[in-house]
């Protein structure tokens, strides 16, 4: 899996993400979109991360 982002910092590359409990497996099949320089929401429960599954595909 990527790097893991606590909910409000800002991801490096905009994409899909999972949120990921603190010793590891996925929450739940929810997917959120971040935007690349945007804080991430927060999530379900303290102490969980968000971890980026798919980068946005596209050209700058």
């Amino acid at each position: 899996m990527s790097e893991l982002y606590k909910p409000g910092q800002k991801p490096k590359d905009s994409g899909q993400f999972k949120e990921v409990r603190p010793k590891g497996g996925q929450v739940s099949n929810t997917e959120i979109t971040g935007v690349e320089g945007k804080p991430l929401p927060p999530t379900s429960k303290q102490g969980n991360k968000w971890a980026q599954v798919d980068k946005t595909k596209h050209k700058k």
